[in-house]
């Protein structure tokens, strides 16, 4: 990696907090921190045409290594000029290893000190072997600004000498990927894992800070089943007290509302979630307050901007959750149905970007989903 392509400036910090603020360097432009990264898993900010991410305010996207390794291949990504080209959006791109979906295979997985066997089972079927060697070919050939190692990714709750091995794993295989990246214009980030240990979590970071210079951390492992106070009882003092100051910290997965708040309060830079376009295309429509009666006719949300919210009022939205209709909430997409604000939480509980959707409704089967909400496979 060349150094002087990727640079993290630290701006400002709050003196009563650990915020923080900040600018990150990279060859398709600058991004400024704390950052939200819209999910592209497929390459595409599913629902949203390229142009109004942009002018959502997104910085940088992130797209997923899996997925595109499966279909439609990195060889071809890479004939077809990188991942900016094929996405048609020539910002900042962060991809993921693709770990956490490989892992979510289950019984298909077999793990190895040399890499994972797992079966495809939710494309073709066919079995692959990848080492971390064979991660950073891809990754390499995605051509991301930033790409992430290759790691195991334990659930909650799991034993710890499970925990500990998934460390032990993600450390061998940091310094691999380490040693096998050599793409200038694209930085890898390292991967602290060690679930709700904090020791686990402190081994696992000076072993990353041993193995290589990476040029920031993802922080991995949380948002796989555990509330979110106990994620925070390692988080906060391991972003706060630990981390490297100078270097991006990303918390991978995670992107409740009030959980990125609060994450920024110790010392988060960059988060990623499919939760904003997962409810959105599945008909969940929040705003700041309850929705109210019916009457008078008012903007659903004065406080949301304009782009956001197309000047819906609660009446339409009402309306449309009672009778299953459909409304454009956001201007050029397609149509959205409405889900009562009582389902809101459901669709809401899976926050980690597996690309499989959310489970059915169960309190209003009756709402459709458009038909310009199917994707192809």
């Amino acid at each position: 990696m060349d150094q002087n392509l990727f640079k993290f400036d630290l701006i400002a910090e709050d003196p009563t907090t650990h915020a923080r603020a900040g600018v990150l360097h990279t060859p398709h432009g600058d991004i400024e921190t704390p950052i939200f990264m819209p999910v592209g898993t497929k390459a595409n900010v599913k629902g949203i045409p390229t142009e109004t991410v942009k002018q959502l305010g997104a910085q940088i996207v992130l797209a997923n290594t899996y997925h595109l390794s499966m279909r439609p291949g990195e060889d071809t990504i890479a004939e077809l000029g990188g991942l900016h080209k094929f996405m048609n959006w020539h910002g900042p791109i962060l991809t993921d290893s693709g770990g956490f979906q490989v892992f979510s295979h289950n019984d298909a997985v077999k793990l190895t000190d040399e890499g994972v066997r797992f079966i495809v089972n939710d494309y073709d079927g066919r079995h692959v072997f990848w080492t971390p060697e064979d991660n950073m070919e891809i990754a390499m050939k995605l051509g991301s600004d930033i790409c992430m190692q290759l790691d195991q990714c334990p659930g909650y709750p799991a034993t710890r000498q499970y925990v500990e091995r998934a460390v032990e794993l993600s450390s061998m295989w940091a310094e691999r990927c380490y040693k096998a990246h050599t793409r200038d214009d694209q930085a890898l980030f390292g991967i602290v894992q060690g679930g709700m240990h904090l020791d686990l979590r402190l081994r696992s970071l000076r072993h990353l800070e041993e193995c290589g210079d990476f040029p920031g951390y993802g922080i991995g492992g949380y948002s796989v089943g555990e509330d979110h106070e106990t994620m925070f009882e390692t988080l906060a003092p391991l972003a706060s007290e630990y981390m490297p100051k100078h270097k991006p910290r990303y918390l991978m997965g995670v992107g409740n509302p009030t959980t990125l708040v609060r994450g920024v309060g110790v010392g988060i830079d960059m988060f990623d979630c499919v939760l904003p376009t997962r409810t959105g295309r599945m008909g969940t429509a929040r705003k700041s307050q309850d929705l109210g009666s019916m009457l008078p006719m008012v903007p659903m949300d004065p406080e949301m901007p304009a782009i956001a919210q197309a000047k819906t009022s609660t009446t339409q939205v009402r309306m449309a959750a009672a009778t299953s209709e459909s409304v454009c909430l956001m201007p050029h997409l397609a149509k959205m149905d409405v889900m009562p604000a009582k389902n809101a939480d459901a669709n809401a509980a899976t926050t980690h970007d597996t690309g499989e959707m959310p489970p059915q409704r169960t309190t209003a089967p009756d709402l459709r989903r458009s038909s310009d909400d199917t994707v192809p496979p």
